[in-house]
């Protein structure tokens, strides 16, 4: 190989490197185009939009005179009244029956007043009437105590009460009550409702009460031990919560010596009865 041939290679490997590094593409920025977060040392210490100072306007506004809390414990006095049943039941001697209750006074503190009774063709039959101070001791329980009078059937006769009352779990409504009258006459009455909520409009109800006496009484054809016992089913349609019409079936009897008393005296010692009544509420 001559010189000039030497030369021309050589000076294509030196220009070689210079001219791929000058035809190469440069490398893509990946962040490109993108707009970078502020930081704390970019970020400005002014709102984009300044808050406007609170004013007593606007607490006006948030607090309206007219916006009311509930009372919790404060001493407020609210009253309740039911008419549970009101109703006419249809067998061989029909009639009109009642069972109402009512309270007045606060969330710990109550007067309760209980009222039911039966009739039969156009004849009052049984009747009495409560009144007692309740108390709660208890989330959704209260304990009672009190006198209670009856004005049929018999003579007239007055109790002392004392007993429970509230809901069970499972929402069952329980009542559970003891009665001293005179002579040391004592009565236990049981009872306990559900309601059951088929629709939201349509609630079907079941109750059972018993009665059980601690000796005889004569006078007013009463024997000692369970002397009565009742149960009802009933299917009620609330047009409003406060007034719905119901109809339903009742099971009624009379045991032991209640029973003896009856059937001497010619009476029906029980059986199933048909009711039609209304359930209201204030």
């Amino acid at each position: 190989m001559n010189g000039f041939t030497l030369m021309l290679v050589a000076f294509a490997c030196s220009a070689a490197p210079a001219f791929a590094q000058a035809t190469a593409k440069p490398p893509v920025d990946p962040h490109a185009g993108h707009v970078m977060p502020a930081t704390p040392s970019n970020m400005s210490a002014e709102p984009v939009t300044p808050i406007p100072p609170l004013t007593d306007q606007d607490r006006a506004a948030a607090f309206p005179q007219d916006l009311h809390g509930h009372a919790v414990h404060d001493g407020a006095v609210n009253y309740f009244v039911l008419f549970d049943q009101l109703e006419w039941q249809f067998d061989n001697a029909s009639g009109a029956n009642w069972d109402t209750k009512a309270w007045v006074g606060g969330d710990l503190n109550r007067i309760w007043i209980h009222s039911e009774g039966a009739s039969a063709d156009s004849r009052l039959e049984e009747a009495e009437v409560h009144v007692t101070y309740g108390r709660s001791f208890a989330r959704w329980w209260d304990v009672v105590a009190g006198v209670r009078h009856d004005v049929r059937p018999g003579p007239g006769q007055t109790w002392g009460t004392v007993g429970i009352q509230g809901l069970a779990p499972q929402f069952f409504d329980i009542q559970a009550t003891l009665y001293v009258g005179e002579s040391a006459t004592t009565l236990a009455r049981f009872e306990a409702e559900y309601e059951l909520l088929l629709t939201n409009r349509l609630v079907l109800q079941p109750l059972v009460e018993l009665n059980i006496y601690g000796k005889d009484i004569a006078d007013r054809g009463i024997g000692a031990g369970l002397s009565s016992a009742e149960g009802g089913l009933r299917l009620r349609y609330e047009f409003r919560r406060e007034l719905a019409p119901y109809v339903g079936l009742v099971w009624h009897r009379q045991f032991g010596g209640t029973a003896d008393f009856s059937s001497a005296a010619g009476d029906d010692i029980g059986g199933w009865r048909v009711a039609m009544g209304l359930r209201t509420w204030f």
